[in-house]
């Protein structure tokens, strides 16, 4: 099992960042620029491996998208 895997299972939180940039045509680097987040941190994110984030960068990356939180961040559901 990967961390990312062990960590989306652990908190049952899954984010859509990569879903919400290609979307929207941008880049992590495009975004990274609008929001003042580095590209690792926001990669990190991308890939589920985050264990916390700050609400100001949520809310950040959330006006950058024209996106709610709950677009961004969604619970992962076992069917």
């Amino acid at each position: 099992m990967t961390p990312a895997a062990s960590d989306e299972e652990e908190t049952g939180i899954h984010c859509r960042l990569d879903e919400l940039l290609a979307e929207r045509g941008m880049t992590l680097t495009q975004l990274s620029a609008r929001v003042g987040v580095s590209i690792v941190n926001l990669s990190v994110l991308k890939n589920d491996r985050a264990r916390a984030i700050r609400y100001s960068t949520l809310r950040a990356i959330c006006d950058a998208l024209e996106c709610e939180v709950g677009e961004l961040l969604v619970l992962s559901r076992d069917d």
